[in-house]
């Protein structure tokens, strides 16, 4: 039985995980937990911050005069496709998702059209979850698509689903390992984690925990899972 990582001290330690994805359940059993963030080394990326849109968030250019290149960076991380689901990942895979389970397909069949990011020698992997909350019940799914070793003629593909998430625990997955030069992609299953049981507590942990250089924006809600109600709240870098 593996051992649950303090996130808190995961994150502090590395000065560049890139995104991160981490799902849960509450300590109270009461609630379903989601958090995103986004770090950056270049302007480009640093040039962002997170903004509501309808019921999901949107990342948005800070100072549109200095937005050089849109591709990678302008997306929609968090989408709600129906009073059910709830996509979060790290690219425009979420409106692939989306798309998807609106036409019948599952999430990981949805996916199968998408592969790693085209930027070279990184490769970044696509990292997306999908929670669902139904019927006073949650569990989520976590997928990771990445290059075998930085070969680009080779997508990886990965997918860990929890269809009951158990009290207290959640899983985090990011990016990339650690800084580097190329980035080491994520390797390994998604770490087991601790979820607190307030979403303002949350957030303020995580972005504390982010390396004050690199972090760029964060959001995090927590869904109740009796009636789907939520709390939301986000953090950017840039005000």
């Amino acid at each position: 039985m593996s051992t649950a990582v303090d996130l808190k001290q995961y994150l502090s330690e590395n000065s560049y995980p890139g995104r991160g994805i981490a799902i849960g359940r509450t300590a109270d059993g009461t609630k379903a937990a989601l958090a995103y963030f986004i770090m950056g080394r270049s302007a480009n990326s640093r040039n962002r911050v997170f903004v509501e849109d309808g019921q999901g968030i949107r990342t948005q250019a800070f100072d549109p005069a200095k937005l050089e290149d849109p591709s990678l960076i302008i997306y929609a991380p968090v989408r709600v496709p129906d009073e059910t689901h709830t996509i979060v990942t790290n690219g425009d895979q979420t409106d692939t998702v989306y798309d998807g389970l609106r036409s019948g397909l599952s999430f990981e069949e949805s996916l199968r059209s998408r592969c790693f990011e085209p930027d070279g020698p990184n490769y970044t992997p696509r990292i997306s979850g999908l929670l669902t909350v139904a019927g006073g019940t949650f569990g989520y799914t976590m997928s990771i698509l990445k290059s075998n070793d930085g070969d680009p003629a080779q997508c990886l593909r990965f997918t860990y689903d929890y269809p009951d998430a158990p009290v207290g625990e959640g899983h985090f997955l990011s990016t990339y390992l650690h800084d580097g030069s190329p980035l080491p992609s994520f390797s390994g299953e998604p770490l087991k984690i601790r979820v607190p049981g307030s979403c303002g507590e949350w957030a303020q942990e995580l972005w504390e925990s982010l390396n004050p250089d690199n972090k760029v924006s964060l959001f995090v809600r927590y869904i109740t899972i009796a009636d789907g109600s939520c709390e939301s709240k986000i953090i950017n870098k840039n005000v």
